[in-house]
């Protein structure tokens, strides 16, 4: 059985500012996330990874890189493309309420009904169904490289990929990826498998560890 842990990058600049960051848009982490990397990384600082993998994208590399500090087995990292953030095009930068005043139908289809989401109506992104593969080809070739009996591997992403990609994951309808809300900063969400093909969650957004209380600022 090879366990999968997802950890969402900590809080960033455009987070609190409620912005869209996307796979082309990106902001320094607070300074506040740096203590609740630290706290993540003592919560996983016993756990033995045979390998990380992280987005390339500069607040997922850091946290990454930040966390593996306080890991007493230190694991190799491989920046893996299919864990970049969903592709938002022309929202990169734009505030949600700026979004949602110049494209309701596709705001709330991307918040609340994906299955709705059409992205052809904003310019420059990517689809649900893009990301969601992408995400899977990813973490199944993570799982043939590294994957066994016993075996963790640690992947940090970003909120929406972690959100729709996980979903896909366990076979949730696409219609139903959103139903239980987003992933918090600094969160981590627990699968398994014992095929590299089917998955089973054992923990979702878990934040117990950073003594916060989540906030719409830092759930997506």
């Amino acid at each position: 059985m090879t366990k999968l842990y997802f950890i969402r990058h900590g809080k960033t600049e455009w987070n609190n500012e409620g912005r869209f960051q996307g796979a082309n848009g990106d902001s320094p982490l607070l300074p506040e996330s740096y203590q609740q990397i630290e706290l993540l990384g003592k919560h996983l600082q016993d756990i033995k990874f045979a390998h990380a993998f992280a987005s390339p994208i500069k607040r997922a590399r850091t946290t990454a890189d930040e966390t593996i500090r306080y890991l007493k087995q230190r694991p190799e990292l491989t920046l893996q493309s299919g864990l970049v953030e969903f592709g938002m095009g022309v929202w990169e930068g734009k505030t949600f309420v700026d979004v949602q005043e110049n494209w309701p139908d596709m705001y709330d289809a991307y918040r609340h009904h994906p299955e709705r989401f059409d992205a052809s109506q904003v310019a420059g992104a990517e689809s649900f169904e893009h990301v969601q593969q992408r995400f899977r080809q990813a973490v199944v070739e993570a799982v043939a490289g590294y994957g066994g009996a016993d075996v963790n591997l640690v992947f940090f992403s970003h909120g929406m990929t972690l959100t729709a990609g996980m979903a896909y994951l366990l076979g949730t309808p696409l219609a139903e990826s959103r139903a239980r809300g987003g992933l918090g900063n600094t969160s981590t969400s627990i699968l398994e498998t014992h095929d590299g093909q089917t998955f089973v969650e054992i923990i979702r957004n878990d934040v117990s560890y950073l003594d916060i209380t989540s906030d719409s600022s830092n759930t997506i």
